[in-house]
């Protein structure tokens, strides 16, 4: 960040005191470091979701172009019996 910019924003009573309270405690030496952190948190959280937005799109598509499903090729009966067997695996490799 190369420069800085002032920005007036208005907070209820409660989050105005709650930011106070931070800065009077010693957690933060002023109530815009932690408006900094916050906006911080807030730009890595949409990053986060817009990566995952992005993968499932990905996965989506990637179904899509596999193909429909095949008749014969989805046995629920395989698919349970083969999970209990895993989920056997991890329980006696956990004992």
């Amino acid at each position: 960040m190369t420069g800085f910019r002032k920005i007036t924003v208005a907070l209820s009573e409660e989050l105005a005191a709650a930011l106070d309270a931070a800065v009077e405690r010693g957690d933060y030496p002023t109530t815009g470091e932690i408006v900094r952190e916050a906006l911080n948190q807030w730009q890595r959280q949409r990053r986060l979701r817009d990566d995952e937005i992005a993968e499932l799109r990905r996965l989506i598509q990637e179904g899509l172009d596999s193909g429909p499903a095949v008749e014969g090729n989805f046995d629920v009966e395989d698919i349970k019996r083969r999970g209990r067997a895993k989920l056997a695996e991890l329980r006696a490799a956990e004992q």
